[in-house]
């Protein structure tokens, strides 16, 4: 049983201190690392950059979020390998430090009386990389642009799946070459995609040529590139070699004299230019700000105010113990997450910014460091969620802005699906989707019978899932149920999307009887799918529910967004809208994943989706015995159960106050990775880093602390009596609440705004 403790017997001794990101959790590595693998993360902005030190030299992998090429593959800026002479890197005395408060990692070195440091940070307000370097003596600095991309490369089979080809690319595809040479004081590097990309190609294939011109198009003519340039460095010449299984050529700088204070910048620059020097101009604008005196300042005062808004630490003495870990790495993975914090394209869910070399993730992959598994325009919606839903309570809103604008600039694209294929209206999503917004070339089906609807991906798993976009729908009304932000841009995607559902429904129905509602006066939503699981399925419930939570919430909102007559049309749809299914097992009531299926098709539980995201069931709610017998007693449920990747137990775990399962399952999320950087989790189902990964472990941790229903607030739902905790967390209504758990008891808790405090209600098992 809970055992509730109304606020007003609580003392509140003790003032619980602003904490931000402790210096205790900065990653210190006092040894060089072997190898790429071993990288360390930095970043801000849209710029994620893996640093790492090897054989003496600095290493650092640079990528700026929307770098797609003609492909659609995600392509990194380049390396960049800086030496100094004389070496204090060569030797034993070396430390690597990210410096978590303030988002920027410190190399230093003393070697043979030598000391040096050298400071590399990204600005977060322009697309700059910053590489200081100080040092006791006088000493020279080389720095060296290294691509891979130099030559025109032929694609192997595999390395398709980094793009959107898959495993039907046409024969012989090659990547261009970019444009690399010494030019406007440094190296300068330069791709454009030109007039015809794959975008062209999927087009056609899927029967959208009539409207091609309406189409959102951002790959056509996308031109990305930079400039490595450094005051007082002069060109130094080229030279050739290999990294890992990659051939490579460099472009070296050097200092024109030795001293002890050497800057250089590496610009990244990407946009939708039409010829080379409309980007060149554009880049020359950046060049101009990046060297702005308050920029590093600007920087540091960004950096104080994320770490201010939210946190979760877990205290103890022992830095070795699973709690410290767990706490640390939700910290790092945060920092991680606001790498692309101002990203015109959302943090993919395989890897982020922060990918390397792809055989230290999969041994039989010697491709190049632009690979990645599942793609890199390419938008897998289920994962994705997961990035994002947690920085809802991280009170992170400019971080989650990439991906709900991602999907306002598709809307468009997904109406005319609709429009060409069934004549109707409303928005189709689908999964494996590109960032044009229709569904992926290989995904879609490249054997197609001549009769299967055009609307829908020839593929068993994908078929007929149309329902995750919904959760991207609940993110934008929940953005107005936190902060009061003005949502009006919004409302015309979400109801599009719902639009969508009961247009298509009707559709799919008239093909199939002469009476299209039941005898309850309800739609049948046939064929559905249940995740990419049930498939087949008639009235899946992870649609329904969705359905049911964003009507009510649309006509929950404040009277300025719904007219009357938008209420009446809400009202109806609900009316013909079924409740979800429930089985049986051993006796036990359970959700059922649908009324019924055909099939089960992958390892998913969407009967649990009720729980996590739609919050129909849950701690304090009606029903909540269901729920667990769900969780207990459905064979499918618990044979898929699992901490790996995308799985999402130890969320559902939580949301159904199951205290010792919720810790279990988080700590294992949570836990150090394989790899040297401890939140470099995976390869999971999908790749390293694996983003799905640690948004999962996150949205676990943060529902074992806190979970709200409208204007209530639970905290401790499922929280451990022997773990102390110290957290701050957004709660609707523009609330934070900022609690201290120690020895048993609650040390301390704030409320912002004071009046917030009548709807706390503590729950300790």
């Amino acid at each position: 049983m809970y055992l509730l403790y109304h606020l007003f017997f609580l003392l509140l001794g003790g003032n619980a201190v602003l904490a931000q990101a402790p210096q205790e959790y900065n990653v210190i590595w006092t040894t060089q690392s072997k190898n790429t693998s071993e990288s360390m993360p930095c970043g801000g902005g849209d710029i994620g950059l893996n640093v790492w030190v090897e054989n003496g030299e600095v290493m650092v992998y640079g990528a700026r979020s929307g770098s797609f090429n003609e492909d659609n593959a995600l392509m990194k800026a380049g390396r960049i390998r800086i030496k100094l002479l004389p070496n204090p890197f060569e030797g034993t005395a070396i430390k690597q430090e990210l410096h978590l408060q303030q988002g920027f990692v410190t190399i230093d070195g003393e070697h043979n009386g030598v000391k040096a440091t050298l400071r590399i940070w990204v600005d977060v307000f322009e697309p700059v990389v910053h590489f200081e370097v100080t040092s006791s003596r006088k000493i020279t600095v080389e720095a060296t642009y290294e691509s891979w991309r130099y030559q025109d490369r032929l694609i192997k089979a595999r390395e398709n799946f980094a793009n959107s080809w898959k495993w039907a690319p046409p024969k012989n595809k090659i990547y261009p070459k970019d444009q690399i040479s010494f030019n406007s004081g440094g190296v300068l590097f330069y791709h454009n995609n030109g007039e015809r990309t794959i975008f062209d190609t999927t087009v056609s294939q899927q029967g959208l040529d009539g409207v091609k011109d309406q189409l959102y198009n951002p790959l056509k003519n996308l031109a990305f590139g930079g400039l490595l340039s450094g005051d007082k460095f002069i060109a130094a010449g080229e030279n050739e070699g290999k990294y890992v299984n990659t051939d490579f050529k460099g472009w070296k700088l050097k200092s024109a004299s030795p001293g002890r204070r050497h800057e250089l910048i590496w610009v990244l620059h990407t946009i939708q230019a039409n010829y080379f020097g409309e980007w060149h101009q554009s880049l020359k604008t950046i060049l101009l700000k990046a060297k702005a005196k308050n920029a590093f300042a600007n920087t540091q005062k960004w950096w104080k105010e994320f770490w201010g808004r939210s946190f979760i630490h877990l205290p103890s003495p022992d830095t070795a113990s699973t709690s410290w870990k767990m706490g640390r790495n939700f910290q790092l993975f945060r920092y991680m997450l606001a790498c692309n914090a101002h990203g015109v394209w959302p943090t993919k869910f395989n890897g982020g910014l922060l990918t390397v070399d792809p055989v230290f993730t999969d041994r039989s992959n010697e491709l190049t460091p632009d690979y990645r598994n599942w793609g890199g325009g390419l938008h897998t919606a289920q994962n994705q969620r997961l990035v994002y839903f947690p920085m809802i309570k991280n009170g992170d809103w400019d971080l989650l802005k990439p991906q709900l604008d991602f999907y306002l600039r598709i809307l468009k694209n997904a109406e005319l699906r609709s429009k060409v294929y069934w004549d109707h209206g409303g928005a189709s999503f689908t999964e494996q989707m590109e960032n044009y917004g229709i569904p992926n070339y290989a995904e879609y089906g490249t054997r197609r019978p001549d009769n299967f609807d055009k609307g829908v991906e020839y593929n068993a798993w994908l078929e007929y899932e149309w329902d995750t976009v919904l959760e991207f729908c609940l993110m934008m009304l929940d953005e107005e149920l936190y902060t009061g932000n003005d949502i009006s841009s919004r409302l015309p995607f979400i109801e599009s999307c719902i639009q969508f559902f009961y247009e298509h429904y009707a559709y799919e129905g008239r093909k199939r009887t002469a009476r299209l509602f039941d005898d309850d006066g309800k739609l049948t939503f046939y064929p559905g799918s249940g995740a990419e699981t049930f498939k087949m399925a008639t009235n899946s419930t992870a649609t329904l529910a969705a359905l049911r939570v964003i009507i009510n919430r649309m006509l929950a909102l404040p009277a300025k967004y719904i007219n009357t007559g938008k209420r009446n049309h809400y009202d109806s749809l609900l009316k013909r809208t079924p409740d979800i299914s429930y089985a049986t097992f051993n006796g036990h009531t359970t959700i059922a994943p649908a009324k019924s299926w055909e099939r089960v098709n992958n390892t998913e539980s969407p009967q649990l989706y009720p729980v996590f995201p739609w919050g129909i069931f849950g701690v304090g709610k009606p029903g909540l015995d269901t729920a667990i017998n769900t969780w207990n007693h459905d064979t499918n449920v618990v044979k898929f159960r699992s901490h790996l990747g995308w799985k999402q137990d130890n969320i559902w775990a939580a949301r159904l106050g199951l205290t010792n399962e919720a810790w279990r399952l988080t700590s294992l999320k949570l836990k150090d990775a394989e790899r040297r950087f401890p939140a470099f989790w995976g390869p999971g189902f999908d790749w390293v880093p694996d983003h799905n990964w640690g948004g999962s472990g996150m949205i676990g941790l943060q529902e074992m602390l806190m979970q709200v229903d409208d204007e209530r607030i639970l905290l401790f739902p499922a929280w451990p009596k022997d773990k102390d905790v110290h957290f701050k967390l957004h709660a609707p209504y523009n609330t934070t609440v900022e609690a201290e758990y120690k020895n048993g008891k609650l040390e301390s808790l704030k409320v912002f705004p004071e009046e917030r405090r009548k709807d706390v209600e503590i729950l300790l098992k």
